[in-house]
């Protein structure tokens, strides 16, 4: 018969773990974890979140068994999905925990199981899906990029640069990408005054973007470099205008 998704014997959804300890807790429950391949371990080693639903289960005549389907959400904004199969029909009716990297191969473990052939099943819907996130706007190197964040704007010397609250979300950066941004083009009164805009991108653990709009510029007193840093494009290219307004 089919039983109420409370009473499936399942770690709560919302857990404080980390994606990481989810993933060594799964390994080390999991008889086959071994044959999961290298790259699949490789993946998930950056993963930043984390979430796992009941997929499917059958109780019948003193056995069950269940199926789980967890998924991480990997720095390059990809999803990567693991199925756990826990069933008792092995002998002494103990739980017993397979992982795998399919649902194919998933199915064709369930179909060993001595259970009768026209047991009721149920499935749940998927009340999250991580899959769904946008793919990101770049190509993120997982490079001490909070120190990047916390150095960028430590050499920031614009009053109006981002403040603490950016400074806290960029705490959590996990990857980062530098990008010279072209366009616009900014008026220079001086000869020789130089400006160059670039987009530092920052991908957070919850999976959200932020970018940081850096200038870089000669039109101080003496011409020397300088650095200013701001949340928007729009205000970075305005600030090169100025900057440029103010040099004769």
């Amino acid at each position: 018969m089919s039983v109420p998704y409370e009473t499936a014997a399942y770690e709560p959804r919302e857990s404080p773990e980390s994606p990481e300890e989810h993933l060594a807790r799964l390994l080390g429950r999991a008889l086959n974890s071994f044959e999961l391949p290298d790259e699949t371990i490789r993946r998930l080693d950056c993963a930043l979140a984390y979430d796992g639903s009941l997929h499917s289960a059958h109780h019948s005549a003193g056995l069950h068994r269940e199926t789980y389907r967890h998924t991480w959400l990997l720095a390059d904004g990809s999803a990567l999905t693991l199925w756990e199969l826990v069933h008792n029909t092995a002998p002494g009716n103990e739980p017993q925990h397979e992982v795998y990297v399919d649902e194919e191969e998933l199915r064709t473990a369930t179909a060993r199981l001595p259970l009768p052939p026209d047991a009721p099943d149920f499935e749940l819907p998927v009340l999250v899906q991580l899959s769904a996130v946008p793919e990101t706007r770049h190509a993120y190197t997982p490079d001490d990029s909070a120190d990047h964040a916390r150095r960028l704007l430590r050499r920031a010397e614009n009053g109006d640069r981002p403040g603490a609250e950016v400074a806290s979300r960029l705490a959590t950066a996990s990857g980062h990408q530098i990008m010279q941004a072209f366009g616009r083009p900014c008026r220079t009164g001086r000869a020789g005054l130089c400006f160059a805009l670039y987009e530092h991108a920052f991908l957070l653990s919850d999976g959200v973007e932020i970018s940081l709009w850096e200038v870089e510029h000669t039109a101080t007193p003496d011409g020397r470099h300088m650095c200013e840093v701001y949340a928007t494009e729009d205000a970075a290219r305005d600030a090169m205008e100025r900057r440029a307004a103010q040099v004769p």
